[in-house]
């Protein structure tokens, strides 16, 4: 009897350890199954980013004394293309020249509006790098720039050679409230918390400053301008302190008419900058709309791209165990237990059938993903068509704005050279024109003069 008894009790043992084992392959299986294919049907569920907390510019609080209120001109950015690289090594790094080109001018404005939203500078503009006889200059460059991301390299120095901001970065994601509704894109920059920490910063390097300190960058702006312009008259008023930065020496008379026809000059000068920068303004304001469409459309391909990529990682990945699983799920039933092995076939089955559409998917994803990326690139280049070369006429000459504008500045500086010097009353060496030869009657008159 003790005999049977202990031979019944192994067998329910047996039985029961087959039956744990059995359930554990059976979950094994059809778990990784479930799995593979929740993610096959669904994906990844996105949370939705919260909106980003607004940075403003700060605004003035007081009435700025006029001698202490400093102009601004920020330069185009530089576009940061990377040089000798392909074009298949541009679009990896998501970089259009041509759209770049266009933001380092489009950049520029939306950072000259936040500065002079602010109230706390005189005239603020944009203008090409060789306006150098300013308060206050702003120049940068472009790190990154997609609809996802914006980081900048940001210098700020004063006519006196003073460092306020040394090529600092700012970077930020964009707002995507403002991606939202046309008017919301229209109502405010995605990354205008990127242009507001900019203008706060400078803000607090002006306030570091003493009043005498600000006063004295007005000073040596305007006689920089007129040592440039007139160096034999005007070149002893400046001088250097022991740190390297640019000082008055001395101020000319009240009534010194070097000095007067040289602002006269100057107020011709800011008449010329001023025109260029409502071309710029303009070109932004152009581009406004169609640069915001680009500039969402872009964020949504990014996070596409960047979704596919990562579903088609996870769901290889669990697509490849569930099929494992299922591979060696191990034989727990006898020969003769059909029931048993009817099981466990299933859940065999059950788990190669689902991590193999996770694998398939997976893949799918992956293709998905070069789809997007390729979509990116057909926007940039549709885009090219929007930002073409404008021209603007200034004073009688033109100006185009495609990289000659640069050119197009210094000439109109040579003409300020002349103005200065006709308006002294010292001859203008005019450059000879292609013309038949001069009877000798103008020797005569040259000599008599």
């Amino acid at each position: 009897m003790h005999r049977e008894s202990d031979g019944a009790d192994a067998r329910r043992k047996a039985v029961a350890k087959l039956s744990g084992r059995l359930r554990w392959a059976m979950r094994s299986g059809l778990a990784a199954a479930g799995c593979a294919v929740l993610l096959a049907a669904g994906g990844c569920v996105m949370n939705e980013s919260k909106p980003l907390a607004r940075v403003n510019p700060i605004q003035a609080d007081r009435q700025i004394p006029q001698d202490e209120l400093l102009d601004v001109v920020v330069h185009p950015l530089d576009p940061g293309i990377p040089a000798n690289l392909d074009p298949k090594a541009l679009d990896k790094q998501r970089i259009n020249p041509d759209i770049r080109k266009a933001e380092s001018r489009y950049i520029a404005a939306l950072l000259r509006s936040t500065l002079e939203s602010s109230g706390q500078w005189g005239a603020v503009r944009v203008a090409p790098e060789s306006a150098q006889f300013i308060d206050v200059l702003v120049s940068g460059r472009i790190i990154e720039s997609t609809g996802a991301r914006l980081v900048l390299d940001i210098t700020v120095k004063d006519s006196t050679g003073r460092v306020w901001i040394d090529a600092r970065r700012y970077q930020g994601p964009p707002d995507t409230g403002s991606y939202k509704t046309d008017a919301a894109l229209k109502t405010r920059d995605p990354f205008q918390n990127v242009y507001s920490q900019i203008a706060n910063d400078m803000v607090t390097a002006r306030e570091a400053l003493q009043s005498a300190d600000r006063r004295d960058i007005r000073r040596v702006t305007q006689l920089e301008f007129a040592r440039d312009l007139a160096p034999a008259a005007m070149g002893g008023y400046l001088a250097k302190d022991p740190k390297g930065l640019v000082k008055v020496a001395r101020l000319p008379a009240t009534n010194d008419p070097v000095a007067a026809r040289v602002e006269r000059i100057r107020q011709r000068d800011a008449g010329v900058i001023d025109t260029v920068n409502g071309y710029y303004a303009n070109f932004s304001d152009q581009m406004s709309q169609s640069y915001g469409q680009w500039r969402r459309a872009s964020f949504e391909e990014i996070e596409k791209e960047q979704r596919a990529l990562n579903q088609a990682r996870t769901r290889t990945y669990l697509g490849a165990a569930a099929v494992l699983a299922s591979v060696f799920v191990p034989n727990q039933c006898s020969a003769y237990d059909y029931n048993c092995q009817r099981v466990q076939s299933a859940a065999r089955y059950g788990g190669a059938i689902g991590g193999t559409a996770a694998i398939l998917s997976g893949l799918k994803k992956y293709a998905d993903a070069k789809v997007h990326a390729q979509a990116l690139k057909e926007m940039s280049d549709t885009f090219q068509s929007e930002v073409a070369p404008q021209v603007v006429d200034v004073e009688g000459r033109t100006l185009k704005l495609t990289g000659t504008a640069e050119e197009q500045y210094r000439e109109w500086r040579k003409l300020l050279h002349e103005l200065y010097l006709e308006e002294n009353g010292t001859p203008v060496q005019v450059e000879p024109q292609a013309a038949p030869p001069v009877p000798p009657a103008p020797v005569a008159a040259d000599a008599a003069h």
